[in-house]
């Protein structure tokens, strides 16, 4: 790969950059050679492979950072579904594998190990329904573990038992860790078209698709895209504000693979071990500091705040030149690549929460463009499971039609009602607790599959 890094970083640096970082280098492990009958085997050889693989990952991507001189924040391991090693498992028996994950993340020093997770878009095994059932005791129990499933594909449809489930693991996730804010369902998201070579917390997992070990980058940037924005103007047209925002992913993509590229490199030399770089994910991911918002970037192209007419195209303009801008910078995108909208993480967002410009609905809109969908919300504590599961209905819909990834990653705050704030601290943030619509939605009972959309028609 030829790339002169110091002519990239020379060229963000002209531009004033603030908060240029990568966000996360994730090494993903197939786990898949793990599997076994009996549980305390599958135990054992997690634990063992994790740390043997992963144990040189901190240290690598610290050197690399120090090298290069761009802040790596976070280190996470992500891994194959633990439903498809573990199947036939018990509830304890997915906590106590839970609990070892936890082990052998601290072990290592990652921030986050990922993949607690199960695919259960067309229906469930016992042991898919093992462990969604173990959730809230492992979220309450853990500190690095990180859960997701996925609940519907525009493939297969959405399967309504499985968002009950989720909806019904969220509430209990919120009161088991009540005494933290209702931390635990910060770790926790629900999936339509889940990906797995996505490298953010909390929904990622090594795909079965995957290299035995594969390192997957997450750039940010949101400050770099924000003082670009400013810089240009309020004269500019929709078509030269798209062009400059494509031009700055350009630049911060060929940064992010490079990365990428040399802890694969420096992994494959340190262990021997035939590490892979798999994919650049050009999500620009915001964080509780002030300049590093998407919210302020949709401002600054001309929005009184979030939420006012506009905002939606303005999101569309930002999300369609991030990724044009990576493509032409890199061979090999992946993940979910776009920007992200999540409440608590980003200031302008939370500004507009507190002032009342944006509403859940409003955000439900915004998600039919965005990365993902509604992240890090905080709702009252007393929210009932068919609202929550209401919610996460309309929100995979909006994915399964559209045929791209949508998820819901909600935070009953036991205790708390709107208005409210709540304070998880760190990337996390804090987050004002938002209005659910009081109507009742018994529809989200009935269960079953909701049917697969037809394309022919729609395409």
């Amino acid at each position: 790969m030829s790339i002169d890094f110091r002519e990239v970083l020379d060229t963000v640096q002209m531009l004033e950059v603030e908060h240029f970082d990568i966000r996360t280098v994730t090494l993903g492990i197939s786990l898949r050679d793990c599997a076994s009958r009996l549980p305390q085997t599958v135990r054992a050889r997690v634990y063992d492979k994790i740390r043997r693989t992963a144990a040189q990952h901190v240290r690598v991507a610290d050197e690399i950072s120090a090298q290069y001189g761009v802040r790596i924040v976070n280190k996470r391991i992500s891994i194959t579904p633990v439903s498809l090693i573990h199947d036939g498992g018990s509830v304890s028996d997915f906590v106590a594998l839970g609990e070892a994950l936890d082990a052998a993340a601290a072990d290592v020093g990652v921030d986050y190990i990922a993949g607690y997770s199960a695919l259960v878009d067309k229906g469930m095994t016992p042991g898919d329904r093992a462990l969604i059932d173990s959730i809230p005791a492992l979220m309450a129990a853990t500190s690095r573990v990180c859960a997701s499933v996925n609940c519907g594909s525009t493939r297969a449809g959405i399967n309504g038992d499985a968002v009950s489930k989720m909806a019904r693991a969220v509430r209990e996730t919120a009161r088991r860790t009540a005494d933290k804010g209702s931390i635990g369902c910060a770790k926790l998201v629900a999936f339509c078209n889940a990906v797995g070579d996505n490298p953010f917390v909390a929904g990622a997992f090594h795909g079965i698709g995957e290299a035995e070990v594969v390192i997957n980058v997450g750039i940010s940037g949101p400050g770099v895209v924000l003082r670009t924005v400013r810089d240009l103007g309020p004269d500019a047209d929709f078509g030269e504000l798209a062009e400059t925002i494509k031009r700055t992913a350009f630049k911060i993509t060929r940064a992010g693979e490079l990365v990428g590229r040399r802890c694969a490199e420096a992994l494959r030399e340190a262990t021997s071990i035939p590490v892979q770089f798999g994919v650049v994910d050009l999500s620009l991911a915001p964080t509780p500091e002030e300049g590093d918002s998407i919210g302020d970037i949709l401002i600054a192209m001309g929005l009184e705040d979030i939420g006012a007419p506009g905002t939606t195209a303005a999101l569309a303009i930002l999300t369609d030149a991030v990724k044009k801008g990576g493509l032409m910078a890199s061979s090999y995108v992946g993940g979910l690549s776009g920007a992200f909208i999540p409440v608590s993480e980003d200031q302008a967002m939370i500004r507009a929460v507190e002032r009342g410009h944006i509403s859940i609905e409003k955000l439900e809109a915004m998600t039919s463009i965005c990365s993902v969908g509604l992240d890090m919300i905080a709702i009252p504590g007393d929210t009932p499971e068919e609202s929550i599961a209401g919610i996460m209905l309309d929100e995979f819909a909006i994915g399964m039609i559209n045929n791209k990834t949508t998820s819901v990653r909600l935070i009953p705050v036991e205790g708390k009602d709107v208005g409210e704030t709540v304070d998880f601290g760190g990337l996390l943030g804090r987050a004002p607790v938002m209005p659910v619509s009081k109507l009742r939605s018994p529809f989200s009972a009935r269960g079953g599959r909701i049917p697969a959309p037809i394309r022919s028609l729609t395409n």
